[in-house]
């Protein structure tokens, strides 16, 4: 059956803070995509977030920017509210993820082909989040690279099920989210909260990882949460998503061991982009609440 290019199809929210630049190149992404979205959403905390005036009036995608109290969950649940039209699919992207010209076609061709999947997350081409990050335009010579190359065999959009998926690029059927929104107790940077959402969204049907479509994660630095509040988080959130029954306790464990591990280890030579003691700091925190019995992510606004 032939795909629609209706724009009508597809929304996108992405919820930034302190990334104006990445944020505003949004606006040339979605002039270069095959198919059009119905509409774009901003959920930012300030005017500050926000890229300059003129390049926002130039882009031709109907745009919605809703102003909310800082926090990925939070954000994106007002992105989600702020919903103006009928939407059959609604995609999640970081500011900071550059997309493949075709890749709103190619994830509503996807959903298409996987009939019984609800959110899929697509294949990365790099993810800068584990180094230094990856600049802009060595974002762009990766995909430019990528679509010169001979284009895969019909059929192999391929599905690797999960119990979660990475919320840097995570799209869904707008019939499965329904009522369900993103846990706000997961506060600032909200690590894990993909994987949460993913995870109750999944209660109506397949979710998991894709070749169908691609895109490259910068992994920009700058705009993030600080590292003790990290490091705390690294500890507590796994742990209260696994008492509320949305991560398995073996992953809850490896998460929780393979960070307490890394973060230790590279403390003795960090690296420039991590502050590695503030997240040992922020482990032995969340450690020392978990032997009293304390397990409240909210805990971090306080550090």
């Amino acid at each position: 059956m032939p795909i629609s290019s209706s724009p009508s199809r597809i929304s996108i929210i992405i919820a930034s803070t302190r990334r104006p630049l990445e944020l505003g190149r949004w606006i040339d992404h979605l002039e270069r995509q095959t198919l059009k979205p119905i509409e774009m959403i901003w959920a930012v905390a300030s005017d500050s977030d926000l890229p300059d005036p003129k390049h926002i009036r130039s882009g031709t995608t109907p745009l919605t920017i809703v102003r909310c109290p800082q926090g990925l969950t939070v954000q994106r649940n007002c992105g989600l509210e702020a919903r103006s039209f009928q939407d059959d699919f609604v995609v999640f992207f970081d500011d900071d993820y550059v997309p493949s010209t075709s890749c709103l076609q190619d994830i509503v061709d996807s959903f298409d082909a996987l009939p019984d999947v609800v959110g899929l997350t697509g294949t990365l081409l790099a993810d800068g989040i584990g180094g230094p990050g990856i600049g802009y335009e060595d974002a762009m010579a990766l995909i430019a690279d990528h679509e010169a190359s001979p284009p895969e065999p019909e059929g192999r959009r391929l599905l690797k099920p999960s119990d979660g998926l990475y919320g840097c690029n995570m799209a869904f059927r707008s019939s499965a989210i329904g009522d369900l929104r993103f846990d706000e107790r997961l506060p600032l940077y909200s690590w894990q909260e993909d994987v949460d959402f993913a995870y109750r969204v999944a209660k109506g049907g397949k979710i998991g990882y894709t070749t169908g479509f691609f895109g490259v994660h910068q992994g920009v630095k700058y705009g993030r949460t600080g590292g003790r509040q990290f490091g705390y988080s690294q500890i507590i959130n796994p742990v209260y998503l696994y008492r509320k029954g949305t991560m398995r306790f073996s992953k809850c464990i490896r998460l929780v061991l393979k960070n307490l591990l890394a973060n230790h280890v590279r403390s003795l030579k960090p690296e420039a982009w991590v502050d590695r003691h503030g997240r040992v700091a922020g482990n032995w925190i969340g450690i020392l609440d978990l032997v009293r019995g304390g397990i409240d992510p909210e805990r971090v606004l306080d550090l």
